[in-house]
């Protein structure tokens, strides 16, 4: 049970409790009645408010709507206006181009560009606005009109200012890769930059507007006539310096300068005029460069025209693949990307003609020298196929694109190059191994023989082009390793073909031998040829390519050359068998000689004498052109001359008495001593 005092201290707790929750809803009933009466303040306020923005609305949104009419109608107007303003100026646009364009667009292209078209808009209009109406008719009739001047204006252009490319320049491009020394790179400008600014225009604007492809047939055949002069021009040139100097020039870029040219001599590309000279001096000298030591007839001569011919054509082939690179730049630049291998196929039609024509003029010529057995000219074919050869793969560059007629027309021309040329050497070695024995045609002296020279002359023409002819010969192989052909291929079927011509040539020189009738200047005859094969072979490195197939060759010929000097000593036998011991008559020494045996040992004396004297007076006609062997052979011919002669003298000392010798020895001179 609660004591009543805690009680009482609890009840007035609870009193003062009530009592402040009684004053907390007092101010919360008092805050209630003041929130809404600022409530229904705020309410009427709004309300107020939103009256007045009624209001406001009702008399704003109409005025608004009345002005964006209005606007909008302003807008039409306007628009409606620059309609009628831009109709309007089709009707006038072609009066206000007619002058221009019956001017032509010659040193105002832009302008006249710009005139074309306000045409072809106005053109446009009317078709798709107005067909019926008579400016169409005119606007189409000065579109056409337009079109023209232009297609004029690109012809001439491009007729004006297409110009050969000189032979200086050409010349200076093809050389310039040569030279060892830095030098600024050599282009061409065939048009200058104004002028081919407005073919690039022209030509755009026809492709574009004009709808018209037959610009690009002028093109090429303007650009095609300009080469074909050019590659002419340059032919024309090499005349000129050989029939003016007898050497053609090629001028060089000095100082830099392309005005102020220099000449100097072109590289020759073969070596026929070395075959030239080389047959002319041994025509005239013998082995040892001494005269009057062969009656050699040289080969047909390569004059200087048929040199500048060569070097010209060769000339021309490279200038032909260099202007065709320049020509295919500017045309780049020109025509249309899906036109250009077209129109490039059509450019050098006519240049590669040419070229092509000249190249089997060329080859034909070959083809009747064969037949009638000049072979030499078959050496004119050597540099310009090699030269061909190594410019294929530039030709093959350049002519990416064309047709394939266009492509194979350089692989035909060396593959019937190869066929002459493979055709020639055949031939030529057949004709070396039958080569007719002609009596008048033979040597009296017993020197070498035209058919030697010829054809070691012939021979050393293939140094010089060893991969070419080795080509040539290959070309004509069925078997499969000329499929696998390599440099090694072809040295190898080289040194075969020069060793059958050396084994034909020595079989004919056999047979010819035969025409002679004293063995001796038979012997000196094959002498002489053997001796003159074996030291062209040496002397022009030739014997290198024989040993790749024959390792003995070079012994081959020393054997038979040392054979052929003993075949020729054996002719003085019949002068030494006079005083050889066992033609002696047998008597006692120092018993007195008959007569019958004086005369006896008498006649050997004349006999020895007069046979002597009869061989020198035949031999004395031969000629032995090498200065060595002849001192060689003169010197043992007359060692053993001596020691037979000594010899029979001291056996007559030995069995005769002192004085009997002065009494049989003859008194004639042994001038061969």
């Amino acid at each position: 049970m609660i004591p009543p005092q805690e009680a009482s201290v609890r009840r007035r707790e609870i009193e003062d409790k009530l009592k402040q929750e009684e004053e907390t809803l007092s101010f919360i009933r008092d805050s209630l009645e003041k929130s809404d009466q600022l409530t229904k303040n705020m309410v009427s306020i709004l309300s107020s408010f939103e009256s007045r923005l009624m209001k406001l609305e009702n008399s704003i949104i109409p005025v608004h709507k009345q002005t964006e009419n209005l606007q909008r109608l302003q807008e039409n107007v306007e628009k409606t206006l620059s309609c009628l303003d831009h109709v309007i100026s089709y009707y006038h646009v072609a009066s206000d181009t007619e002058k221009i364009i019956r001017e032509g667009p010659t040193g105002r292209l832009e302008e006249y560009l710009g005139c074309m078209a306000k045409i072809q808009k106005a053109v446009e209009y009317f078709q798709d606005n107005n067909p019926d109406s008579p400016e169409l008719n005119r606007v189409k009739f000065l579109f056409e009109r337009g079109k023209e001047s232009l297609e004029s204006e690109f012809r001439s252009l491009m007729t004006r200012h297409s110009k050969v490319v000189s032979p200086v320049l050409i010349l200076d491009l093809i050389s310039g890769e040569d030279e060892m020394e830095a030098q600024d790179d050599i282009t061409l400008e065939h048009l200058s930059e104004s002028v081919l600014h407005d073919v690039i225009r022209i030509s755009r604007w026809l492709v574009e507007y004009g709808r018209n492809q037959d610009f690009m047939n002028v093109y090429y055949q303007i650009r095609s006539s300009q080469l074909d002069r050019s590659i002419k021009g340059l032919k024309e040139h090499f005349r000129k310096s050989t029939s003016s100097s007898g050497v053609p020039y090629s001028p060089a870029i000095p100082n830099k300068r392309k005005d102020t040219p220099t000449k100097k001599p072109v590289k020759r590309p073969g070596t026929i005029r070395k075959a030239q000279n080389l047959l002319k001096q041994y025509s005239q000298h013998g082995l040892d460069g001494k005269k009057g030591g062969s009656n050699l007839i040289p080969l047909e001569g390569r004059d200087d025209m048929l040199d500048m011919e060569i070097d010209a054509y060769i000339h021309c082939v490279s200038a032909f693949v260099k202007l065709a690179q320049s020509e295919y730049q500017l045309l780049t630049d020109i025509i249309p990307e899906h036109h250009q291998k077209k129109t490039f196929d059509s450019l050098i039609q006519d240049a590669l003609d040419g070229l092509m024509m000249e190249g089997e003029n060329i080859v034909s010529v070959a083809r009747k020298a064969i037949i009638r057995h000049d072979y030499s000219a078959v050496l004119t074919v050597f540099p310009i196929l090699r030269h061909l050869k190594q410019t294929k793969p530039e030709f093959d560059q350049v002519l990416q694109g064309t047709a394939a007629s266009t492509k194979n027309k350089l692989p035909g021309l060396i593959t019937s190059m190869e066929t002459t040329g493979a055709k020639a050497l055949e031939d030529f070695a057949d004709n070396i191994k039958n080569d007719p024995d002609k009596e008048y045609n033979m040597p009296k002296d017993g020197t070498v023989h035209e058919l030697t020279s010829n054809a070691i002359l012939f021979l050393q023409q293939l140094l010089d082009f060893q991969e070419t002819a080795g080509a040539m010969l290959a070309s004509q192989e069925t078997s499969s390793s000329a499929t696998s052909y390599n440099s090694e291929f072809s040295k190898r079927l080289l040194s075969t073909y020069i060793c059958k011509v050396l084994g034909n040539l020595q079989l004919n020189l056999l047979s010819k031998s035969k025409v002679y009738e004293d063995p001796a200047l038979r012997a000196i005859f094959l002498h002489n040829n053997y001796n003159y094969i074996l030291k062209s072979l040496e002397k022009s490195e030739l014997i290198h390519l024989v040993a790749v197939t024959q390792k003995t060759a070079e012994r081959s010929y020393r054997e038979h050359i040392e054979q052929q000097i003993q075949t020729y000593q054996r002719s003085w036998l019949k002068v030494t068998d006079y005083i050889s011991e066992k033609n002696l008559p047998v008597f006692q020494p120092g018993v007195k000689l008959r007569d019958k045996e004086r005369q006896m040992i008498k006649e050997r004396f004349k006999g020895f004498n007069d046979g002597l004297e009869e061989l020198c007076k035949i031999q004395k006609a031969w000629a032995i052109p090498d200065t060595e062997q002849r001192d060689k052979i003169r010197q043992a011919q007359k060692t053993i001359v001596k020691e037979n002669y000594g010899a029979f003298l001291h056996s007559i000392e030995i069995k005769l008495p002192g004085d009997s010798l002065s009494k049989i020895q003859p008194s004639t001179p042994f001038y061969f001593f």
